[in-house]
């Protein structure tokens, strides 16, 4: 193994193309995801509620229900 300056390049090149890869994949990934985006919006679906739906499908179920409890207080305060 050859080190440079206390480095083993061959794993820090391991690293470095695998970090690579990965963000060539997230940025192919990212532009999957606007394209279905695209198509429900397409299809006649709110682009900005969709993706408010897909953020609240992520959370815990008792967190869900605390942030729309919440959403419904700030709601009823501020009268709307």
């Amino acid at each position: 193994m050859v080190e440079i300056g206390g480095v083993a390049v061959d794993r820090l090149k391991s690293f470095v193309e695998r970090i690579e890869r990965l963000e060539e994949e997230k940025a192919a990934l990212s532009a999957d995801i606007r394209e279905v985006y695209g198509e429900a919006k397409g299809a006649g679906f709110d682009v900005a509620t969709l993706r408010q739906v897909v953020r609240m499908r992520k959370l815990d179920p008792s967190d869900r229900r605390r942030n729309e409890e919440l959403l419904d207080l700030y709601k009823r305060a501020l009268d709307l």
